[in-house]
C-alpha cells in the first residue's frame, strides 16, 4: 500500500513544484506595477502649436486630459531628416533614427534592386481581406526592434500587440515584427479594414463583423464644421487660394456633403480626407479593443493607433485652413470617447498612454508669401535640366546618374568606374555644383555623411537619417519654406522646426503630472516605454528614458 502511495505523492509533490514555478513565471512577466495596456497615439502631421492654438476649443477630456492629468513634453523634436510618415512611425516605436533602423523614406531608392521600393511593400505575402493587393505590406524593411517587439519577446509572446491605421504604415511599423495583427483601412469600392497573410491566413471573426456593419458608410454624410464657423478665430478665411479641396466641389469651403462627392474622390477613399476617418479609426480601435480582449489581464499588451486624416487633410487644405480646425476639434472628442471607455473597460489607472506625431508640416509656401514671409516652390525639372548639362560637359555623359530621390542624388557606381573616375571626386564636384543653384541651402557627400561626427546644426539631423547602405551619394538642403509641392495645400520632410517639433504627452498609470520645455527628441519614447515596463530597449534604441515623466 505505502509503495503504491510514494509514487503518486512523488507526482503530486512535482506538479505543485511546477505550479509554483509557473505562477512565479507569471509573476515576473505581469509585474503587478506594470499597465494593463500601453496605448501608443500617433497623430499624423501634427505640429505642436496645434494643441496651443486650438486649446480654447477643446474639451476637458481628450487632449486637456493628457495635459492636465499627464505630463507634457513642449520642447519636443524629430531629430534627423527626412520628416515623413514612414521615418516617424519607425522612430517613434524603435527609439533610434533612420540611420540604424533603414527606413529612409515613404518610398526610397533601392541601390541593389535598382529601382524605387515602398517602405512596407512586400510581394513575398498576400492580402486579407482584400482581392486586390492592398495588402501585400510587411515591415521587412524595418531593420530593428520596436518596444512592441521587446514587450512580446519579454511576456512569452503572451502580451498582444494590435496596430491601427488608415494607412498600412502607420499601422505595420508600430506594430512592429512579432505583432498579433496589423490593419488599415482599404478605401476605394470597398471601404473594409483588411491585413497581410505576415499576420494571419483569414480575419478575425471581429474584424469580418466590423467591416459588414456599414460603419465606414455611416459616414457617408455632411461634414460641416462641429461648431459656428465664425467662431472659428484660430484659422484662416474659409474662402482662400491656398487649398485645394474635392473634385465635383468648385471651392473649399464648409459644408461638405459627402455623399455627394464620394463618386468623383474615389468613393470611400474621401473619407481619408475628412475629420470622420479619424473617427472610424477610433471606432475599429474599440471595436479591436473588444474583440481582442486587450488589457483584461495583468499581461501588458500594446494598441498601437495611427490616426492618418490629419495628414491627408494638412495636405489637401494646409496648416492655416478652417478644414485642419475643425478636424483637430472632433479629433479631441474621438480621444475623449478613447479614454472614457478605456476607463470603464480597462480601468481608470490600469493603463498608459503616449500621443505624438510623425512629423510636423509647413504652412502653405503660397500664404506665407501673401504675408511676406520667405517661401516658395523648388523648379526641380529646371534644376536637373542644369545638373545634366554640367555632368555632359564635366564627364561627358549623364549615365553616372542613376536617380534623384528624397533629395538625395544617387550616383551609378560602376559607371563612374568604368570611366576611370574617383567617386569621392565626382561627390565633391557635384557638391560644388549643386550648392550654386537657387534654393539649395546645403549639400553634403555621403563620404562626409560617414566620415565626419556632427555635434550641431542641420547637419546633425542629416546624419542621422543617412543610413549608409540605403541613403544617396549627395544629400541636398532646400531653403527654409521652400518646397517640391502644389500650390495649395502643406507638406513636410524638412529639419526645419515646422516639420520637427510635434507634440509629447503622456498620461496614465506610472506617469508624473508636469511639464517641461527641456529639449526631448521622438527617439526618447520607446526607451521610456521600455522603461516604464522594465523591459529590453528596442535592440538599435539609441533615446534615453525620459526620467523625469515616470513616477
Amino acid at each position: 500500500m505505502i509503495k503504491n502511495i510514494f509514487p503518486l505523492f512523488l507526482v503530486f509533490f512535482f506538479c505543485m513544484l511546477c505550479k509554483a514555478q509557473n505562477k512565479a513565471v507569471e509573476k515576473t512577466i505581469t509585474n503587478e506595477t506594470n499597465p494593463k495596456l500601453v496605448v501608443g497615439i500617433v497623430v499624423d502631421q501634427m505640429r505642436y502649436d496645434y494643441l496651443t492654438r486650438f486649446y480654447n476649443k477643446f474639451g476637458e477630456g481628450g487632449f486637456k486630459r493628457m495635459m492636465d492629468e499627464g505630463f507634457n513634453c513642449k520642447n519636443n523634436h524629430f531629430n534627423y531628416i527626412p520628416t515623413y510618415t514612414g521615418p516617424g512611425h519607425t522612430s517613434v516605436y524603435t527609439g533610434t533614427t533612420p540611420k540604424y533602423h533603414g527606413v529612409i523614406g515613404n518610398n526610397w531608392y533601392d541601390k541593389e534592386v535598382k529601382s524605387t521600393v515602398y517602405c512596407t511593400g512586400d510581394d513575398s505575402v498576400q492580402s486579407i481581406g482584400t482581392k486586390g493587393t492592398a495588402g501585400q505590406m510587411s515591415p521587412h524593411r524595418m531593420k530593428t526592434s520596436t518596444f512592441t517587439d521587446e514587450n512580446r519577446l519579454f511576456t512569452q509572446m503572451r502580451g498582444k500587440t494590435i496596430g491601427i491605421s488608415i494607412k498600412d504604415r502607420g499601422a505595420i511599423l508600430p506594430a512592429g515584427h512579432t505583432a498579433n495583427a496589423a490593419y488599415w483601412f482599404h478605401g476605394e469600392n470597398e471601404g473594409h479594414w483588411i491585413s497581410s497573410s505576415f499576420y494571419m491566413s483569414d480575419l478575425p471573426n471581429w474584424v469580418k463583423d466590423f467591416n459588414t456593419s456599414e460603419a465606414a458608410e455611416s459616414y457617408f454624410k455632411v461634414w460641416n464644421t462641429l461648431y459656428d464657423i465664425d467662431s472659428y478665430t484660430e484659422s484662416g478665411s474659409d474662402l482662400n487660394a491656398f487649398e485645394s479641396g474635392f473634385k465635383g466641389k468648385k471651392t473649399a469651403t464648409f459644408p461638405y456633403d459627402l455623399k455627394a462627392l464620394k463618386e468623383k474622390n474615389s468613393n470611400f477613399n474621401i473619407l481619408k480626407e475628412t475629420a470622420y476617418g479619424n473617427s472610424l479609426t477610433t471606432d475599429f480601435a474599440l471595436a479591436a479593443l473588444e474583440g481582442e480582449q486587450l488589457g483584461e489581464d495583468a499581461i501588458t499588451d500594446v494598441l498601437a493607433i495611427s490616426y492618418s486624416s490629419t495628414d491627408y487633410i494638412g495636405h489637401n487644405f494646409g496648416v492655416n485652413s478652417k478644414e485642419v480646425e475643425d478636424t483637430y476639434i472632433r479629433l479631441d472628442k474621438d480621444l475623449e470617447k478613447l479614454f472614457t471607455i478605456l476607463d470603464t473597460k480597462v480601468g481608470k489607472g490600469a493603463y498608459t498612454v503616449f500621443l505624438t506625431a510623425d512629423h510636423g508640416a509647413v504652412d502653405v509656401p503660397a500664404y506665407l508669401q501673401s504675408v511676406k514671409i520667405p517661401a516658395g516652390y523648388l523648379e526641380n525639372s529646371k534644376r536637373k535640366e542644369k545638373f545634366q548639362n554640367f555632368l555632359m560637359d564635366t564627364y561627358g555623359t549623364t549615365d553616372i546618374l542613376e536617380k534623384i530621390s528624397n533629395n538625395q542624388i544617387f550616383l551609378n557606381r560602376e559607371k563612374i568606374k568604368t570611366l576611370g573616375l574617383n567617386l569621392s571626386d565626382v561627390q565633391n564636384a557635384i557638391v560644388n555644383e549643386q550648392i550654386t543653384y537657387k534654393h539649395v541651402s546645403k549639400a553634403y557627400t555621403a563620404t562626409t555623411m560617414g566620415s565626419v561626427d556632427f555635434t550641431t546644426g542641420i547637419e546633425v539631423l542629416l546624419q542621422n537619417g543617412f543610413n549608409q547602405k540605403r541613403s544617396g551619394d549627395v544629400l541636398l538642403v532646400d531653403d527654409p519654406a521652400y518646397i517640391s509641392y502644389k500650390k495649395t495645400g502643406s507638406t513636410h520632410g524638412s529639419g526645419l522646426n515646422y516639420d520637427t517639433h510635434v507634440p509629447l504627452l503622456f498620461f496614465g498609470k506610472g506617469i508624473k503630472k508636469g511639464q517641461t520645455f527641456q529639449k526631448t527628441v521622438i527617439t526618447d519614447i520607446a526607451p521610456t516605454m521600455s522603461a516604464l515596463l522594465g523591459i529590453s530597449f528596442p535592440n538599435g534604441a539609441t533615446g534615453q528614458p525620459l526620467e523625469f515623466v515616470l513616477d
